[in-house]
């Protein structure tokens, strides 16, 4: 099992590379879901209405086993796929890489361009620090009041985020930890009486 996967820190934006007069401006976005994906593409789409092609590839999931890459108008395989290779090459997931073209008057023919996108997709990559994420589980724990001191220690010890603690009759904490971990923490909380947990 994997737990954890590479992605990128912080958007990236403005990398520019020109060839015979066509400017290419190089974007990347960690991504978190399709919402995002949406919504940078068409804040690219609103920064740059004039540009003559907004082309795009994106990998999101564990193994990047949801991705994209689309050429909007260049010919078949010529920008999209380039840019989709360079997500592969930096081995990141999570990310969505555009290359905004305005054309300059001369074309490039299809190996020109492939070679000018995979240049400003690598270029752009290049000025955006990777880094590893850990997966994240979401678990929710009842115990009796008395036990609290007992729960936090243990989900300190996790290094558990703890997003909610309520308290009634019974008392729930709702924490994220590292997915990693889920075996041991469990195994710990099925030792304890009067507790019970679930992982959602």
């Amino acid at each position: 099992m994997k737990f954890s996967f590479n992605t990128i820190k912080s958007p990236v934006e403005n990398i520019l590379l020109k060839e015979k007069g066509s400017k290419f401006i190089g974007f990347a976005f960690p991504l978190y879901d399709e919402n995002d994906l949406k919504k940078n593409l068409e804040k690219i789409r609103e920064e740059h209405p004039k540009a003559t092609h907004h082309c795009y590839a994106f990998r999101l999931g564990m193994k990047g086993q949801n991705y994209r890459a689309n050429d909007d108008g260049e010919p078949s395989g010529s920008a999209g796929l380039p840019i989709y290779n360079q997500l592969l090459a930096n081995d990141i997931t999570n990310v969505l890489l555009i290359v905004v073209r305005y054309y300059g008057g001369t074309k490039l023919g299809v190996s020109g361009l492939v070679k000018a996108y995979k240049e400003s997709a690598k270029l752009t990559l290049e000025e955006a620090e990777i880094i590893t994420k850990e997966l994240e589980s979401d678990i929710e724990i009842t115990f009796s009041f008395s036990q609290q001191n007992q729960i936090f220690t243990l989900v300190n010890k996790f290094d558990g985020k703890i997003l909610d603690f309520l308290t009634d009759e019974k008392c729930t904490i709702k924490a994220k930890i590292k997915t990693s971990q889920k075996e041991s923490i469990s195994e710990q909380l099925s030792e304890m009486q009067n507790i019970s947990f679930k992982f959602f």
